[in-house]
């Protein structure tokens, strides 16, 4: 079966956010359309949001099952299950989730994957060896340290050269190979998976005005413009670097595919603010599919019934549609 028509995997995310309640909600906004999906995880907690689940033994039932209920390949909690109360106990069938929809990408029987909000803090409770999602997938697909987290909407594409770590050991991990090396896989990602020919890339500087000819800090001359002279040196269309506070301007993003961005929140910030409902986080760099919502669990509203599905639809439809790039028919 082509890999665009594969059904996507869910997974659960942490039970006690919003995880259960936004897969029901994308599922009734999904059920008539092409994009289906199997859920890894738990059919009573999406049971609880008024739609009809199924239990499935494989994801290949998934086109038999989709339009008349959420179907479910059954991952098992160790405990008790309270919405806005998470417990590090049920730690485990999370990262189960998580391993078995990796599973069934990589060897095919799923399209993508596509990631449910989890709890970083719960998860290290019960021993949880890694920063956050995108680390554990890379190393369950066998490619630590190759991962590139993007973040997307219909406005604005983002990238962090520096992640899950705090500003002061971002500016010291901050590298030229750094920068060079999640270029060039955000640069090979636009071409296979979003069917960009030739990516048009925007270097943001670290410093107040691109650090002003050195005047603000000297790291745009020490780091990043060389880098920018490697990658043009490999053909690629790169400006920069540009000052932070203009290069998420309307004509600014006129002007680029992706920003890549120094360090987390320089990234993140202007995403969430043009776009948060719509945005989607996505890793770059693995063997397969992976999207996910730009949003955390909010176990503050979990189980009241307001949570908005539409960053986890957005993230199931981009999946759907980085599985046609990389698989065209």
């Amino acid at each position: 079966m082509p890999e665009e028509n594969r059904p996507l995997a869910l997974t659960m995310g942490d039970p006690a956010g919003i995880g259960p309640e936004i897969t029901a909600g994308a599922w009734q906004a999904l059920r008539g359309g092409t994009i289906r999906f199997a859920v890894v995880g738990d059919a009573a907690l999406i049971a609880r949001h008024g739609v009809p689940v199924r239990d499935i033994g494989t994801i290949g039932q998934v086109a038999d099952v989709f339009a008349q209920a959420v179907p479910v390949l059954p991952v098992a909690l160790a405990a008790p299950v309270t919405p806005g109360q998470p417990d590090s106990r049920n730690a485990g069938a999370i990262t189960t989730s998580i391993a078995r929809a990796v599973e069934l990408a990589r060897n095919g029987q799923a399209g993508a994957v596509v990631t449910n909000p989890i709890s970083k803090i719960v998860l290290k409770k019960a021993g949880f060896a890694y920063p956050g999602h995108t680390e554990y997938l890379a190393a369950l697909c066998n490619v630590p340290g190759r991962e590139v987290m993007m973040l997307a909407c219909p406005e604005l594409r983002v990238v962090p050269i520096t992640i899950h770590v705090s500003l002061r050991r971002a500016l010291d991990e901050l590298s030229t190979e750094g920068i060079i090396a999640a270029t060039r896989t955000t640069h090979a990602a636009l071409i296979r998976d979003f069917g960009i020919a030739a990516p048009r890339i925007a270097m943001a500087g670290l410093n107040p005005h691109a650090g002003e000819d050195g005047s603000m800090g000297t790291e745009e001359q020490t780091l990043i413009i060389p880098a920018i002279e490697t990658l043009r040196r490999d053909g690629m269309d790169i400006t920069g670097p540009w000052p932070p506070d203009t290069l998420f301007t309307p004509p600014a993003r006129a002007r680029y595919d992706v920003a890549m961005c120094m360090y987390h929140d320089q990234a993140l910030i202007p995403l969430k603010t043009i776009d948060m409902t719509n945005g989607v986080n996505t890793t770059l760099g693995l063997p397969i599919i992976r999207t996910s919502p730009d949003h955390g669990t909010a176990f503050d509203i979990a189980g009241r019934g307001v949570a908005d599905p539409a960053s986890l639809v957005a993230a199931l439809r981009m999946a759907g549609r980085m599985a046609e790039h990389r698989n065209p028919t």
